[in-house]
């Protein structure tokens, strides 16, 4: 077994590392007091190829592979949760299912500009109805001719408003349940797409986050993902990987944690010396430490395994999972060692405190990843 990352994976890390360091660190506390998107920062990361890991190189990508990617998810999320969830959205789930699924022709015309950065992709599966219950699908597409036309709602997108082009599920066949479900690439221009003002939230708030309201929307009958009745299939499959990317960006989060609470205790004197030196703060920062690396081999052997083409579903949720929990553990404890100032805003742990509990919601949450490990080990 060999845990070393290759030369070209150090590489990928140290200028993310620095990038997120010198350019994103500095003003993520603005971006979540003004609810900003960073698209300078967004601009940057395309220039920089980070939309391209992923993917390979006949779609516009790098092909350095996932675990190259969830190691840059990390490190941007390790300044700014926000931009690492836009990154994630983009990838794993936005551009994913297309990359996945998509025939040669819409590989060419989507994968390949998401690759680039040139646009944002976003994935529409979640609806009011249809949240943890997602076979539970409102959403109607019915041939019209040449067309398909949807109807329905999306809640809780990432990236809604700043999107190009949207995956989107959609009951072809009524009446046969999850088999009734199949997927449509949905230019967001097509009139009748429209979207909601971003949503006000808690955390994660330089994230573009909105409604999607799907009017008599009319797309091209080769904007089918794959065949018919397979939509519910390809999200599994889909939501698979991007479990990995929200471990990475827990971790990331995690790590930003552990990173402030010890610069803090070193810093932070009573009783005449370093609160570092007291063993009720060293053992905070030891549990701290020792569950982000736990953490970070997770999500790292999960990336590897999706690389091999080997089966990841149990370590995907085991990684989301534990990677999630870790971060709002570490968040807590940060701000305990930080004590009331830890509850202000002039210290960034309050923030991570607020963008981490989103780890154990988003694509699905904790309660629905213990079930897909149970389904694993055949409960």
């Amino acid at each position: 077994m060999d845990f070393h990352l290759n030369e070209e994976q150090l590489m990928i890390q140290h200028a993310v590392r620095e990038f997120a360091r010198k350019e994103l660190a500095p003003i993520a506390a603005q971006l979540d007091r003004e609810s900003r998107f960073p698209r300078e920062i967004i601009e940057r990361m395309a220039a920089m190829d980070l939309f391209a890991l992923p993917f390979s190189e006949d779609y516009g990508g790098t092909g350095d592979g996932y675990l190259a990617y969830v190691i840059a998810v990390e490190e941007i999320s390790r300044a700014c949760a926000s931009t690492g969830i836009t990154y994630a959205a983009h990838c794993s789930i936005g551009t994913g299912p297309i990359y996945l699924f998509g025939s040669e022709a819409q590989k060419q015309k989507w994968v390949v500009p998401c690759a680039r950065g040139e646009m944002l992709a976003a994935f529409g599966l979640t609806e009011p109805e249809a949240g943890s219950d997602a076979g539970n699908t409102r959403t109607t597409a019915v041939l019209d001719g040449d067309y398909w036309v949807i109807n329905g709602s999306k809640c809780f997108i990432t990236n809604a408003t700043q999107a190009g082009v949207a995956v989107i599920t959609a009951v072809t066949e009524p009446g046969r349940g999850t088999a009734g479900i199949s997927s449509f690439i949905v230019p967001t221009d097509t009139p009748g797409f429209k979207v909601s003002p971003p949503y006000e939230k808690l955390g994660l708030r330089a994230s573009d986050t909105a409604e999607i309201i799907l009017e008599n929307v009319r797309v091209p009958r080769e904007n089918l993902l794959g065949e018919p009745g397979q939509g519910f299939k390809q999200f599994l499959q889909v939501l698979d990987g991007g479990r990995i990317s929200i471990g990475a960006l827990s971790v990331g989060l995690a790590q930003a944690c552990l990173d402030a609470s010890l610069a803090y205790a070193r810093e932070r004197v009573q009783f005449g010396r370093p609160i570092s030196k007291f063993q009720a703060i060293q053992f905070k920062l030891a549990d701290m430490a020792m569950a982000v690396e736990l953490a970070r081999l997770a999500v790292y052997r999960a990336a590897w395994l999706k690389d091999q083409g080997l089966p990841f579903t149990r370590e995907a949720a085991m990684a989301k999972l534990f990677a999630s929990e870790t971060a709002v553990k570490a968040a807590l404890e940060a701000i305990q060692i930080f004590g009331g100032y830890g509850y202000i805003k002039d210290y960034p742990v309050e923030r991570y405190l607020r963008d981490a509990k989103l780890m154990e919601i988003g694509e699905g949450t904790s309660e629905v990843q213990r079930l897909v490990i149970a389904r694993q080990l055949g409960c």
